[in-house]
């Protein structure tokens, strides 16, 4: 797809950082994820499904702040992985006045949820302290329209898996997304759940 038909501050963002159009996979992608369908999108580090992700995003809420309940919710492995995808997502979103929030598990949860409440648009949270500060009632998710599961090959380990299961069951009505390198067992088991109705967009090798 074009990048003409994303919101004006996202594709001036995009200008800024040197990104002219979408890449093969990323033409294939994007309608899927700006049309708001929930979606497997398998590809190998590389093919550039996070930057769709980033700009699916940003154009789902946007380019702007509303109020202060997080609108999008980015699960990942852990500190290293939250605040890398942080990075990558301000390098978009420093034209707008969208606020980007990670939460990790070594930080004082106290803080967290102080810094949570005074308002965050996208929240990128490892599994473990998203789940932890919902439980004590530090996050609210009601507002959630997209909630994300990046690099999703960790889930597996640490019982990640089961974390977002129920935390999916908290969300009302929103935008799943899951990337990965390919499908296997763990994310595939989500079909029963709130991948139900998911679109499976891969790259083929």
């Amino acid at each position: 797809m074009s990048f003409k038909k994303l919101h004006p501050l996202l594709k001036e963002s995009l200008e800024n950082a040197g990104f002219e159009t979408s890449n093969a996979f990323q033409k294939k992608v994007l309608p899927i994820l700006k049309g708001g369908s929930d979606a497997y999108v398998l590809a190998p580090k590389g093919s550039g499904k996070t930057t769709a992700l980033i700009i699916a995003t940003i154009h789902k809420l946007k380019a702007q702040a509303f109020e202060d309940s997080p609108r999008a919710i980015i699960v990942v492995k852990d500190k290293i992985d939250a605040l890398a995808l942080k990075e990558e997502f301000e390098k978009f979103t420093k034209n707008t006045d969208l606020r980007v929030y990670a939460l990790y598990d070594e930080y004082d949860i106290e803080k967290q949820k102080n810094e949570v409440y005074f308002g965050q648009d996208i929240v990128i949270a490892s599994p473990a302290r998203l789940s932890k500060l919902y439980f004590l009632n530090g996050i609210h998710l009601g507002e959630v329209q997209l909630f994300a599961i990046e690099d999703a090959d960790y889930l597996g380990r640490n019982n990640a898996y089961n974390l977002i299961l129920r935390l999916s069951e908290s969300l009302s009505k929103c935008q799943f997304i899951i990337n990965a390198d390919e499908m296997y067992s763990k994310i595939k088991n989500y079909q029963h759940n709130f991948m139900s109705n998911a679109h499976i967009v891969a790259k083929k090798k």
